[in-house]
């Protein structure tokens, strides 16, 4: 039987969804959406949510850190089971490996269920098993589950590149750190709901096997809410709830509900089975763009096919301008190898590429990625649409990970997302690279590569004449 196509399966899935109870509330034309661009706005909107919520609370994430964000928000999570909320927890299990045991001690709760993405079968070995594991021909591990979500009753979903952890709220003050969400209100969020519940159902979703025994799951829980009551009561998580008691309501927008589309790839991706949702989309928005298209990417390996798009943009009169990492600023060393392949070509064609700035130091991977200064990824395209979401522009987005976005249509979202992108490609935050007599520059430094260390140039040297441009 042959593999639906990407459009029918998320129709399907939307149309099959069980209708919301009841009462919850009446059938509207628009849903609320908001932008939060700040992380104490995103903070709080999350913990809004949870608070509010009723029947269920649905959280699906590449990464959940156990700092204080990341136990405020347990303890979150714990409190609506507590009120009778029924609790469902995905997270990919990559980065569970070793950090498992807090958060996995919330499964002695009777309405919260926690289960991993595409584990790896030797990882009670930790990251020597999963290597082993790689070894053997377990290829499908180098695939991951990008997706964020943070789904509140099915009528509310906060969506974008914000994982959980005190980086992605702006908690360290010590780290240039930008992240984008979109929070939706209303009938437009059930989309979001079918495409949980597909991830939830699949047979790569398993409660993990390195769980604690049944018999020690309640002293285990009764352990971790005490260690979630000392991370609220610290100083740091003090000033946190703080601001989020003195938050007001989110400003937002009331749009169509048939201008909101909430994307996600299939789970199967991950084995190789269905290609990317996002990527069609986003190639279809740019083949559109009649006078700009601006691009937010952390990680921006365009490929020869997406050069020779963005060229081709340029040549029909259409401004193109990128914001990405500096090598100073990018986590994964590997990806800036990749990019300086294309980014001489780029410029000569008048594509206008800023580089955000380092503040602190990134904890730095060559291959993996720990917390880069730049983390927003964001397509917009004239006036609209605009997507915001876990997509990167680079291969391992569009053919490794399952990645998620919300697709607005609208203008003055459009116009917020524009502000978004001229405040990060600001001198203060950003480099403007260009070519003067065919050398490259960095507007207001006189060396390349600014700012980077020994270290990170010697290894962006290497790795782009390295053939791993598939992986990045």
């Amino acid at each position: 039987m042959p593999e639906p196509t990407p459009e029918a399966r998320v129709e399907e899935v939307a149309r099959t969804a069980p209708p919301p109870p009841q009462g919850s509330h009446p059938v509207h034309a628009v849903s609320r959406v908001t932008l939060l661009a700040d992380g104490d706005a995103a903070f709080a909107a999350r913990v809004a949510s949870a608070r509010a919520a009723e029947r269920t609370l649905d959280l699906q994430y590449y990464l959940w850190h156990g700092d204080v964000t990341g136990r405020l928000m347990a303890r979150e999570a714990l409190m609506a089971a507590d009120r009778g909320v029924r609790v469902r927890i995905l997270i990919d299990d990559l980065y569970g490996i070793g950090r498992e045991r807090d958060i996995a001690s919330l499964s002695g709760h009777p309405r919260i269920s926690l289960r991993w993405f595409n584990t790896s079968h030797w990882g009670h070995w930790g990251w020597l098993g999963l290597m082993l594991e790689l070894a053997f021909g377990s290829w499908h591990l180098n695939r991951r589950m990008h997706n964020k979500a943070w789904i509140a009753d099915g009528e509310t979903v906060i969506c974008g590149g914000r994982n959980i952890g005190d980086r992605y709220f702006d908690a360290p003050a010590d780290f240039n750190f930008r992240d984008l969400d979109v929070s939706v209100r209303g009938p437009a969020a059930r989309e979001a709901t079918a495409l949980f519940e597909e991830y939830w159902r699949h047979p790569l979703a398993r409660p993990l096997r390195r769980l604690p025994r049944m018999r020690t799951r309640k002293s285990a829980l009764k352990k971790l809410r005490r260690k979630l009551e000392a991370a609220a009561a610290s100083p740091e998580a003090r000033g946190i709830l703080e601001g989020v008691r003195d938050a007001g309501p989110p400003r937002g927008l009331d749009i169509a509900n048939d201008a909101i589309r909430i994307l996600a790839d299939p789970p199967g991706k991950v084995r190789g089975e269905g290609g990317s949702v996002i990527a069609p989309v986003v190639r279809d928005l740019l083949a559109g763009a009649q006078r700009e298209a601006l691009l937010i990417s952390p990680y921006f390996v365009p490929g020869e096919a997406g050069t020779e798009e963005l060229i081709a943009l340029r040549r029909r009169g259409v401004r193109v301008s990128v914001v990405t990492n500096s090598l100073a600023a990018t986590d994964v060393v590997a990806v800036h190898g990749g990019y300086v392949r294309y980014r001489d070509r780029l410029l000569a064609e008048g594509v206008e590429i800023h580089e955000l700035k380092a503040l602190g130091e990134p904890k730095t991977g060559v291959f993996g990625s720990r917390g880069a200064s730049l983390h927003t990824k964001a397509v917009l395209v004239d006036d609209g649409p605009v997507l915001v979401g876990s997509f990167n522009l680079d291969p391992r987005s569009i053919a490794l990970n399952t990645e998620m976005g919300v697709l607005v249509h609208h203008a003055a979202l459009a116009r917020m997302v524009r502000r978004q992108h001229r405040r990060l490609a600001a001198p203060a935050r950003s480099w403007k690279l260009a070519l003067a007599n065919g050398r490259l520059t960095w507007e207001g430094c006189k060396r390349s590569e600014p700012d980077a260390t020994f270290r990170r140039r010697c290894l962006a040297w290497l790795v782009r004449w390295l053939p791993v441009e598939s992986q990045l």
